[in-house]
């Protein structure tokens, strides 16, 4: 059995004040935006609150699916290796970013430069994309979609180099039945995911991808909102689970804060998903709030090794 545990948009704050030359660019609008009503939405004791509840857990790894910074300013590159330090090691915890850390130039560099131990591929590599990371028969495969856009514009793109690279690691590790796929990325990576102008621009390409080579289980924020859908493989569909923010106060049940917890589990049928979703609950206390109904995932080999 293997446990992990998926939050996002943690957007860890308070936002720290800018200098004046740094708000000439992109920046404007998010720092408008952060004061207007973000500062409000986004809740750092209950972000604290929901860390302390996946600590709880003790689940065997962790992954965050981005967006730690709100407006890719350098001082808060350190305030998001603070946060994923709480997390935990870089051994037990993977992070790959979101729009948010890459908000203008020069912001994603500057954002993996101090997380980049949490980036690392087995191969050693750091902040390189896309990138591997086994765990026995589990392996996760972190993408970046996060890219510099314009101003009131919230898309992503993974890019040819890195779709060809995505798609080799996936059809190389899926000629084991007993692996178990896990791929993190921070856009919905389907068509319609997201609306236009925050959307995965080659989604569409990303598909293709997972018709042709698969996976098992694919995780995703942005929206800011729980979400289940999936995608055609080629042993059939693949769960595609979206979280809602980790720090989001207000909205509604789906929208509150909250991560999920996965159960993986494998027999000589195959393995088993089993996903809760754990968050702020109409009480104001966190905890357990439901579970998803994921099932089946496909068959394993005969005389697999259990989880």
């Amino acid at each position: 059995m293997f446990r992990l545990a998926h939050l996002t948009d943690p957007h860890v704050g308070p936002l720290p004040r800018p200098r004046l030359r740094q708000l000439l660019s992109k920046r404007l609008t998010g720092w408008y935006n952060w004061h207007r009503n973000r500062q409000d939405s986004h809740d750092m004791t209950l972000l604290a609150e929901l860390v302390a509840d996946i600590h709880a857990q003790n689940p065997d790894h962790i992954t965050c699916t981005g967006d730690t910074c709100n407006i890719g300013l350098p001082s808060e590159w350190a305030t998001s290796r603070v946060f994923l330090e709480g997390l935990g090691d870089p051994s037990r915890v993977t992070f790959v970013p979101g729009n948010h850390d890459a908000y203008v130039g020069g912001s994603l560099e500057g954002l993996l430069k101090e997380v980049g131990p949490w980036t690392r591929s087995d191969d050693g590599t750091v902040a390189v994309f896309p990138f591997l990371r086994r765990y026995g028969p589990i392996a996760v495969i972190g993408l970046s979609s996060a890219i510099p856009t314009l101003p009131f514009v919230a898309s992503g793109r993974i890019g040819s180099k890195q779709r060809k690279a995505a798609e080799a690691i996936l059809g190389e590790l899926g000629r084991d039945s007993s692996c178990f796929r896990i791929v993190l990325i921070h856009h919905p990576p389907h068509v319609g995911g997201a609306e236009p102008g925050r959307n995965l621009t080659d989604a569409r390409k990303f598909e293709d991808i997972i018709g042709r080579v698969g996976a098992e289980l694919i995780l995703h924020g942005h929206n800011h909102v729980g979400a289940l859908h999936h995608l055609n493989g080629p042993r059939g569909p693949v769960p595609v689970v979206g979280a809602p923010s980790a720090s989001a106060r207000g909205g509604t049940l789906t929208h509150k804060a909250g991560y999920h917890l996965f159960t993986i589990d494998q027999d000589e049928t195959g393995f088993l998903l089993r996903a809760e979703l754990r968050g702020l609950r109409p009480d104001g206390s966190v905890g357990g709030m439901g579970m998803l109904s994921l099932g089946r995932i496909r068959q394993a080999s005969e005389g697999a090794s259990g989880l």
